[in-house]
């Protein structure tokens, strides 16, 4: 097979850096073009990706001869335009986290990857991350029973950490969608389909942005698994995604950030109350493997995990915990999402 058969292009060079890299490390792929309005940053990524194009204007890398691969890693609000485009233009996009802001926008884009042939990867990167992988591997062969509780956390101080021209504080880019995103996501891919939700939020941490910076909200999912995801944006404390699952036989804790998970299992443990270790990879942003997985869908014409359709379920689900918030906790259902 030749080793370029894929030559990806790279909309947004600051979450798109990781990208760059994993198009990069890919065998079968090349990084030939890159793209972002910041003029420092283009060249920056220039100088260290040579030999690529750099373009400014989005539409300038789509037009790109030879590119066939797209990330999508612009600020958030600016997803459904750039994947739009892209696929309109034939090229298989990989769009980071949130899919959008809006339902609206997940609709149109769902519109466009309907047409085809291009194939869709939405970025929901816990889905790689070595600690929730193993998590779900045992809780899918049964070492905790059946789930009951779920809960997991997206703590970020984005005190320091505004953007650049300040992007992350938008009233358009509410944290529980932006970043809470990870959390709900991760707690569907393992306790399915989330069905309704309440939740309350305050904002007490940054009072200079126009957003609530904290979130609680408690999800009923299938299976009448109940789940709960807080979203702090303010929190004094180092980064983390802290997750918890409760079985009838077990529990597991682990995050995206350490070396190991810790289980206490029926099965395991012989009926003693102890939480075992078990060393894992740190990889929280796993963006090589998630390309790795995309690439080999888009070889061998599979299906992709993480397609258009998980994504818009994750962005439905996190609105309606905005909305819950907004009307002082009161139960929202999660709109429904169809695939053909």
């Amino acid at each position: 097979m030749d080793e370029a058969r894929f030559q990806a292009g790279v909309i947004g060079l600051r979450m798109g850096n990781s990208h760059c890299q994993g198009y990069n490390a890919h065998p079968h792929c090349k990084l030939v073009a890159i793209c972002d309005t910041d003029h420092a940053i283009l060249q920056q990524r220039q100088r260290e990706y040579a030999p690529v194009a750099a373009y400014s204007d989005f539409r300038d890398l789509i037009a790109h001869d030879g590119v066939n691969i797209i990330s999508v890693a612009s600020p958030d609000y600016f997803h459904a335009e750039h994947c739009i485009a892209a696929l309109r233009a034939g090229k298989h996009v990989l769009c980071e986290k949130p899919l959008t802001l809006s339902l609206e926008e997940a609709r149109a884009i769902i519109a466009e990857v309907e047409k085809g042939p291009a194939k869709f990867m939405i970025g929901q990167v816990c889905r790689y991350a070595p600690g929730f992988v193993l998590a779900k591997r045992l809780i899918d062969d049964g070492m905790i029973g059946e789930l009951y509780l779920v809960e997991s956390e997206y703590a970020h101080n984005y005190g320091s950490s505004r953007g650049i021209n300040s992007w992350r504080v938008d009233p358009r880019r509410e944290p529980f969608i932006g970043g809470g995103c990870h959390a709900v996501d991760l707690l569907r891919w393992i306790a399915g389909e989330a069905l309704t939700v309440s939740a309350f939020a305050n904002h007490k941490c940054l009072p200079d942005w126009p957003v609530n910076d904290c979130s609680v909200a408690i999800f009923r999912f299938a299976n009448d698994v109940i789940g709960k995801v807080m979203v702090s944006i303010g929190c004094t404390r180092p980064y983390t995604m802290r997750s918890v699952f409760y079985g009838t036989a077990g529990t597991i804790i682990c995050d995206n950030t350490s070396a190991d998970i810790k289980i206490c299992s029926k099965r395991l443990m012989q009926g003693k109350l102890d939480f075992a270790t078990m060393p894992v990879n740190i990889a929280n942003h796993n963006v090589a493997a998630e390309i790795s997985d995309f690439i080999h869908g888009i070889e061998n014409n599979l299906p992709i995990a993480t397609n258009i359709y998980e994504g818009a379920r994750t962005v439905a689900a996190a609105m309606a915990a905005v909305e819950s918030a907004k009307l002082g906790g009161q139960p929202i259902t999660i709109a429904p999402i169809q695939a053909p």
